[in-house]
């Protein structure tokens, strides 16, 4: 028999309360409604936003609530309307919707669609359907959806302008990190800052965003990448995606930023934060070259500044506010 329009008893991993250990819990999971679609998850990853909704560093943190928006899987049905998609194709869920017919989807400038009703707390903005209320359930109560997607779910239900179909032959465990970490640092990279051919940069980090960001940059053409992270058993993997080289700032008898400085005659052209630590975005001004890009995470949203240096910091400390 099967599962279309019927509620799907499953495990999921329930956050109950904040700083609290997630709990395998069975779900049940409603059909999907109008624009809507139950998808079967297949892999999952775990990003630190997260963790920052577990352990409270944003306002507005709700619970119960299933986390998780980084993954992949396979449509098992589909509610009224949906035209895009049906049962057996491989998707990503996507926690910026794209409803394509915006003035927001619509603008070469933004990719921040309409549906987002505000910007100050992206991670609260969908913790509920369209229709205000949630497709889990567990002892009886609801359970709050996360960005859209709460991935660490056997099955979810997304909106339809939450999701990306995939080509049938991708491989599902790898292609999740499309859906936050590498179309993040790539993404920064390519599509924000624009690194050109043999420019010189430096990436705070080495994460999943970090490592993408390393290999935007080598997709990019630049000639030195310079990779910064206190764990030094991540350089193997930095070097082999692309970066020419790597420090430890545990290992410098000096701040980070001289070295930088020193190495490079005078500053990179681009920086990376991929940490989002504001120690970083305050040393990261003094290492660049005069008038050069600085591309900053805060909040897990991407700032680009292009100015003379010494007015960087004062711009970026706007949006901190």
């Amino acid at each position: 028999m099967g599962t279309k329009g019927k509620i799907i008893k499953c495990k999921a991993a329930i956050a109950w309360e904040a700083n609290k250990p997630l709990s395998i819990e069975e779900v049940e999971v409603a059909p999907p409604k109008d624009h809507e679609v139950r998808i079967q998850i297949i892999a999952t990853a775990l990003c630190h936003s997260d963790a920052h909704i577990l352990h409270p560093q944003f306002e507005g943190g709700f619970f119960p609530v299933i986390l998780g928006h980084e993954a992949a899987g396979i449509v098992e049905s589909v509610g009224p309307g949906v035209t895009n998609f049906k049962p057996g194709d491989k998707v990503i869920p996507l926690y910026a919707p794209q409803c394509g017919k915006c003035k927001f989807c619509l603008s070469p400038r933004t990719n921040f669609c309409g549906k987002l009703k505000h910007f100050k707390n992206p991670m609260g903005d969908q913790k509920l359907m369209e229709d205000g209320t949630s497709r889990f359930t567990c002892k009886g109560k609801p359970i709050y959806h996360f960005m859209g997607t709460s991935t660490f779910s056997q099955y979810t239900v997304v909106s339809d302008v939450n999701l990306a179909k995939l080509d049938d032959d991708a491989n599902l465990e790898r292609v999740c990190l499309l859906g936050c970490a590498f179309s993040t640092g790539y993404g920064a990279v390519i599509n924000n800052a624009k690194v050109t051919p043999g420019s010189t940069c430096a990436i705070f980090g080495l994460g999943g965003v970090g490592l993408s960001a390393v290999m935007g940059c080598k997709a990019s053409g630049a000639s030195r990448i310079i990779v910064i992270d206190i764990n030094s058993e991540k350089f193997t993997k930095a070097k082999a995606l692309g970066a020419t080289d790597c420090l430890n700032p545990k290992d410098l008898d000096k701040p980070i930023q001289e070295v930088i400085v020193e190495m490079t005659n005078g500053g990179v052209d681009f920086a990376f934060d991929c940490v989002g630590g504001a120690k970083i975005m305050v040393g990261k001004v003094s290492l660049l070259f005069q008038s050069w890009l600085l591309t900053t995470r805060i909040r897990n949203w991407i700032w680009m500044h292009w100015c003379p240096t010494p007015y960087l910091l004062t711009k970026s400390m706007r949006h901190l506010t």
